[in-house]
């Protein structure tokens, strides 16, 4: 440990309250949450058995999951109102529990800016040494972020970008365009022989720069075969939405061959205008990567042929980032000895052949 690191922690120690008790951020509770009594990352794998009848030397631990210095990490995120968000904040939860040093302190999910403004700044206050931060509005939330940096504070952006590069020092993202790219390539894949085939796509909401950039890498990706979206229709990211979007694009388009909807949460709603119109002569590609649509995959028994990952991880992700980044190691298995300024998630595209793969880190709708 650097005396640069040292001389930080002994400062901050002198000003935080003592651990794992609940601290309150602008009448929003936060929750120092429980840790396992081993970090099951530790954990050597188990012993097998060699064909000679022998048992196989367990494997060692990897070095960066070694434990070391407690790292007091503070985690906000916008309210689980949405599967996928749901599972961000749980998965970040997990994660923390994998390491017996660290402490998670949650705050409550919120969709009001000030409210998660307030959250991060009773973070500073606390003296935490990373805040973990999926943002409700990027811009709206950067100057204290950008705070939080310069009291020296690890801030690791999670999904919604930051107006300024000073505000995180790490940032984590999905690949909304590549998802996109992803979709309308394994549409290529399927119908890519068929110039006049008639492709459809119901949207998220269309004043989102996610949503403009999904159905950007959509449209760049089926003009590389030829073809274009002939139908489209926005939604809202809820069941509600999605089925009345798709009641509306089944009636204007009496024909589709594909039809890509960007969200598996409104994807419920859409699947069941698809069975209320009777309609099956299409294949369908989800977006985001639920457990359902998953499921409905694996049994392959609906129009419901691939989706594509948008990872719910990322928060999971921010969490161990934070811990490496405090405790100054690096990401194991890369050359450079800093952990990069920006990662950004593959966006793949998950069918029945190798569903059973990406089924354990679904999220539920």
């Amino acid at each position: 440990m650097s005396a640069r690191t040292t001389a930080r922690t002994a400062a901050r120690t002198a000003a935080r309250p003592a651990r794992r008790r609940p601290v309150v951020v602008a009448g929003t509770a936060l929750v120092a949450v429980g840790l396992l009594a081993a970090c099951t990352s530790n954990t050597p794998v188990a012993e097998e058995e060699t064909g000679t009848g022998q048992q196989a030397p367990a494997q060692p631990a990897v070095a960066n999951d070694e434990p070391g210095d407690t790292v007091v990490i503070g985690f906000s995120a916008p309210a689980a109102d949405h599967g996928w968000m749901g599972a961000i904040t749980t998965g970040a939860i997990a994660e923390a529990d994998k390491y017996e040093d660290v402490e998670l302190r949650v705050a409550e999910g919120t969709n009001d800016v000030n409210v998660q403004i307030s959250q991060i700044e009773q973070f500073i206050n606390d003296g935490v040494d990373a805040i973990v931060l999926l943002p409700f509005d990027g811009a709206a939330l950067t100057e204290v972020a950008t705070e939080a940096m310069e009291a020296g504070i690890t801030v690791v952006n999670v999904d919604r970008e930051f107006s300024s590069p000073f505000a995180a020092r790490t940032t984590i993202l999905g690949d909304n365009y590549g998802m996109g790219v992803s979709a309308g390539t394994y549409v290529c894949e399927q119908l890519g022989d068929q110039p006049d085939a008639v492709v459809a796509e119901i949207a998220g909401i269309d004043s989102l720069p996610l949503t403009q950039d999904r159905s950007q890498g959509f449209a760049d990706a089926l003009g590389d075969c030829g073809l274009e979206v002939a139908n489209r229709v926005a939604a809202d990211f809820t069941v509600q939405g999605g089925q009345a979007a798709a009641a509306n694009l089944l009636q204007a388009a009496p024909q589709i061959d594909a039809l890509w909807n960007h969200d598996d949460d409104q994807g419920v709603g859409v699947l069941a205008a698809i069975e209320e119109a009777g309609r099956d002569e299409f294949i369908m590609v989800g977006g985001a990567g639920s457990q359902q649509v998953m499921e409905q995959i694996q049994a392959g028994d609906s129009v419901l042929q691939a989706t594509v990952v948008y990872p719910s991880t990322q928060a999971a992700d921010g969490i161990r980032l934070a811990r490496l980044l405090v405790q100054e190691k690096a990401l194991g298995d890369l050359v450079e000895v800093e952990v990069p300024r920006e990662i950004q998630l593959f966006a793949p595209v998950v069918t029945a052949d190798n569903v059973d793969k990406y089924l354990p880190s679904a999220f539920e709708s």
